[in-house]
């Protein structure tokens, strides 16, 4: 039903390229605007992830800072599933309001202060509403106070691998210390999916009633012919129109974070394109193609012209990682020494900080990120000289050594070769 013929992102485009070659950007800007301009907002994040295995199959500055804005509301929604699953809470207790939560400011349910709401109803009402209000009120039931409830996000973001997130609030309302990153989204995002899947549904639900008034959501993804599920929008000034979606396509579900959209309509047809995208590029690389989610976007280079797709590498960001939840089993021996890598006494040194835990969490954090870069390195953290604690990874060949530091230095990571001389 719902099909637009302006948007050939799928199949047209190599058909465009041999037609084309190389074309200027203002020919390409009035070709396929909707694939360049996004990417060229300043507050512009991407990522696109295969939700079983976790590889990412797109990443534009998935690891830049950004707001979340009310995509943190998943996170407040987790530990509230958190709750049920354990059974500490049943869907009909009830949610005071405090004077603070019904204070809040929109968009919100306007609960008076000293009225309850439902934990079936705080649910919706986070899902599909997005009320700032029931996200102070479920942070002071869950909590006590919703500083307190904040922290309690935010351990939860680290141990699940979302090294890079700190929550401040439970509704995403805006705070300059209230940011996270495309790829610790698409993180929280697939670790509601495995940990609660008896809940998910929640965040396909389009509406619900409340005291008699119809309340409709605010993702219209939902409403189109995608196969999308869930998950969240989410608009501040400071971070522009958010949005985490997931799609399911013949068994395969795909994750898709876009952050700093200029509009509504650009945010939620670039994540459109980024899915259908995604699930064509999967499915030709079943068939055994080498491709990318970048090519097959026909992305323009840096010039701003267009650039035939290369079946080589793609976007420069786009760097075939997987996201890992932290607390997710360990893989498979066979998966892990799949191949084994070149051993040798050179080292990467990727930090040096005052204490050893924080060059443990250091060397913690780049083998998540770059799990290939240092297949089968071994951590080390030397004693402290001069007052630091050096975070290394070892026995590497030079090689493998100097491989791994080109890889952290293009992705902006400190990194050092240490040459076993």
């Amino acid at each position: 039903m719902f099909k637009r013929a302006r948007r050939p992102i799928l199949a047209g485009l190599f058909a465009l390229a041999a037609a084309c070659s190389l074309v200027t950007a203002p020919a390409a800007q009035a070709q396929i605007p909707y694939l360049q301009l996004p990417a060229q907002q300043p507050k512009y994040a991407s990522i696109v992830v295969d939700a079983a295995s976790g590889e990412v199959l797109y990443a534009k500055r998935a690891d830049s800072d950004r707001y979340p804005a009310s995509i943190t509301k998943v996170m407040t929604i987790y530990l509230l599933f958190e709750e049920l699953a354990a059974g500490r809470l049943t869907l009909e207790d009830r949610i005071p309001f405090s004077t603070r939560a019904a204070a809040a400011p929109p968009t919100k349910l306007f609960v008076k202060a000293g009225d309850s709401i439902t934990v079936d109803e705080a649910l919706h009402a986070l899902a599909i509403r997005s009320a700032n209000d029931v996200a102070v009120a479920v942070a002071e039931k869950l909590g006590g106070s919703e500083a307190r409830f904040a922290a309690l996000m935010t351990l939860r973001a680290r141990e699940l691998g979302m090294d890079s997130t700190t929550f401040v609030n439970a509704s995403g309302l805006p705070d300059s210390r209230q940011i996270s990153t495309a790829r610790d989204l698409a993180v929280l995002s697939r670790a509601v999916m495995r940990d609660f899947p008896q809940y998910y549904t929640l965040f396909s639900t389009a509406q619900f009633t409340f005291r008699g008034t119809v309340i409709r959501g605010h993702n219209s993804l939902l409403r189109r012919e995608l196969g999308v599920d869930g998950l969240k929008t989410g608009y501040t000034n400071a971070s522009g129109y958010n949005i985490a979606i997931s799609g399911v396509r013949q068994g395969r579900r795909l994750i898709v974070v876009v952050l700093g959209g200029a509009s509504t309509a650009a945010r939620d047809n670039h994540a459109e394109d980024l899915l259908l995208t995604g699930f064509d590029v999967a499915n030709r690389r079943d068939r055994g193609e080498r491709i990318t989610v970048a090519q097959n976007l026909f992305e323009p280079d840096p010039s701003g012209q267009i650039m035939r797709p290369s079946r080589e590498q793609g976007d420069g960001e786009q760097d075939g990682l997987k996201i890992v939840l932290a607390s997710a089993p360990p893989p498979p021996a066979a998966t892990r020494s799949n191949a084994a890598a070149p051993t040798g006494q050179w080292q990467v040194q990727v930090g040096a900080f005052r204490s050893r835990e924080l060059a443990q969490e250091q060397l913690q954090l780049t083998r998540r990120r770059f799990a290939s870069a240092f297949t089968g390195a071994d951590t080390m953290v030397t004693d402290p000289s001069s007052g630091f604690y050096r975070a290394r990874f070892t026995g590497l060949s030079e090689a493998k050594a100097k491989d791994a530091c080109e890889i952290l230095k293009a992705r902006n990571q400190a990194c050092m070769v240490i040459d076993p001389a």
